[in-house]
């Protein structure tokens, strides 16, 4: 019954997640309408067959808007997970391979980003920075150093322990090779799920601070900048914030839940060996 549950939320996770990378994919090649041309007499246009989810309060047509967006939201979180990850790998495996102050001091280093609440340390950082996409997607990548390094130091720690790395160590084997030939491939799944869940949480992220006005700049849309948008018309005109709104509820959970049925295939699989 749980297997059948864990594949359900799988496959739902990746159903989503198509969704979302159908859009952005098909943006590439087709777009309805110009996502940043202003048509002033159809203005606040309902859902038609021109318009297949209206216009926004400049006559710009929502769907092209929320399309475009698309590219944005993945391509930051890819990007910033990634550069956040690999950092944050190197960070935690170095720490864990060596010994006193220079361990100490990565470690330190790592507590002061994470005493940080996430979305308040993105916020200093593009404040910092500036206002920008590739800006955020350095603030985003900064806020996930300390959470892919605490991960790593803590496998690579439980792995040096064990009996076929004392044996390679025995042989001769230096450090990097032995956490990159046999210590990665073993805490490789583990960094996945991880990796899957925080792409989720730094969509999240770039949403708000665009919502905030700190991360896309107009007149380029974000899904954050079009929910930023639509608030002045909630009441008059609710449909506004629809889009932007259920498709960002899709992404992030997309990717939350391929984490979880990820992390959740390993640890059975764990338990089984």
């Amino acid at each position: 019954m749980s297997r059948l549950k864990e594949n359900k939320l799988l496959l739902l996770g990746i159903v989503l997640l198509l969704i979302v990378v159908s859009f952005c994919f098909v943006s590439l090649f087709y777009l309805p309408h110009d996502p940043n041309e202003m048509n002033t007499p159809d203005r606040f246009q309902l859902p038609n067959e021109e318009y297949f989810l209206g216009t926004d309060q400049f006559g710009r047509d929502i769907l092209s808007r929320l399309m475009i967006s698309s590219r944005y939201a993945l391509f930051i979180g890819l990007v910033s997970v990634s550069l956040g990850a690999v950092v944050g790998l190197l960070i935690g495996a170095v720490a864990a391979m060596t010994k006193g102050m220079f361990q100490g001091f990565l470690m330190r280093m790592i507590d002061g980003l994470m005493a940080f609440p996430g979305m308040l340390l993105a916020m200093m950082l593009v404040v910092v920075l500036g206002k920008g996409m590739m800006n955020a997607v350095i603030a985003i990548a900064i806020f996930m150093i300390p959470v892919f390094a605490r991960l790593s130091y803590s496998l690579v720690l439980d792995q040096k322990n064990n009996l076929y790395i004392k044996a390679a160590r025995s042989y001769g084997v230096t450090g990097k090779r032995l956490i990159f030939k046999h210590i990665l491939p073993m805490i490789l799944p583990r960094l996945i799920t991880q990796f899957s869940a925080s792409i989720g949480n730094a969509i999240l992220i770039e949403s708000s601070l665009s919502f905030l006005g700190l991360g896309v700049q107009p007149p380029d849309a974000s899904w954050g900048l079009m929910l930023s948008e639509s608030r002045q018309f909630t009441l008059t005109y609710p449909y506004l914030a629809f889009p932007p709104g259920i498709i960002l509820i899709i992404t992030v959970l997309a990717f939350n839940l391929l984490g979880d049925a990820l992390n959740d295939t390993m640890v059975k699989r764990r338990a089984a060996a």
